[in-house]
Order: C-alpha cells, then sequence, then structure tokens
C-alpha cells in the first residue's frame, strides 16, 4: 500500500510542554490514521523526532510499504539523510529507531516541506497540547 505520512513536534518553551503528531493519507488523499503524542517536557527536537518515528510505526501497522514522509523541520531532513550528524544524547536513540524502521518499507522518500503544507500535523500537534494543559 502506498501511503503519505505528515509529521511534526513541537514544544511551548524549549524545553517546555511537548508532543508530536504524524497523519497518513492514502493516495486519494483519505485520512489513514492520526497519531498524537503528549511527550511531558521535551525540546522541540525531541518532539520532531518522535513524531517521525510514532508515524512510522502507524505506517507499518497499516501495511504500508510505499511511504512518502513529508516534515517541516529541516534538521530532521537533513540528519535522516545523513547530511547533518546527530550528536545529542536525546537525539541519538529516536534516530537510530527512525533508520531501523524505515529500512522496513519497500520504498521511503523523505522530503522537506513548508509549515503551512505540514498543517494536518501541526494542528495536531497543537491539539495534544491544548487537551494536556
Amino acid at each position: 500500500m502506498k501511503a503519505t505520512m505528515f509529521a511534526d513536534g513541537g514544544s511551548r518553551g524549549n524545553p517546555g510542554p511537548a508532543a508530536s503528531g504524524a497523519v497518513l493519507f492514502d493516495e486519494s488523499g483519505e485520512l489513514l490514521a492520526e497519531v498524537g503524542t503528549y511527550l511531558g517536557v521535551a525540546t522541540n527536537n525531541v518532539a520532531e523526532w518522535t513524531g517521525l518515528v510514532t508515524g512510522l510505526e502507524a505506517a507499518l501497522e497499516l501495511g504500508v510499504d510505499d511511504l512518502a514522509v513529508r516534515l517541516d523541520s529541516e534538521l530532521v531532513v537533513k540528519q535522516i539523510s545523513g547530511a547533518y550528524r546527530v550528536k545529542h544524547e536525546g537525539l541519538i536513540p529516536l534516530h537510530a529507531k527512525a533508520k531501523v524502521l524505515l529500512r522496513k518499507f519497500a520504498r521511503v522518500d523523505v522530503q522537506h516541506v513548508r509549515r503551512k503544507e505540514n498543517a494536518a500535523a501541526d494542528a495536531l500537534v497543537n491539539q495534544v497540547l491544548d487537551a494536556n494543559r
């Protein structure tokens, strides 16, 4: 199955109350799944990486084998591609887990998008943050 995943994460303060979210759509644009997670106090980067990881897990559970990943975090995209190293100790395990999950897809395409193109995942993150005030 082919799908597109939009993932995001955010914190109110850095670090501060944080959440991640991922939204998956099928080829026709129908919603397949939404995964939002409240993280407690975390950094924005931890939230971004967690959004990616939980979205990848959800895609695999749905049987997706051809996945387009869209993120508004240029840092995460460059770290996944290997253009930037992951140095922060809190991100190393998330990076390692994401790399393992990415290898489970027959085809995966990770690209950076502008924040407005990632509106569904961004809205989910804010919804989770608002629900956990």
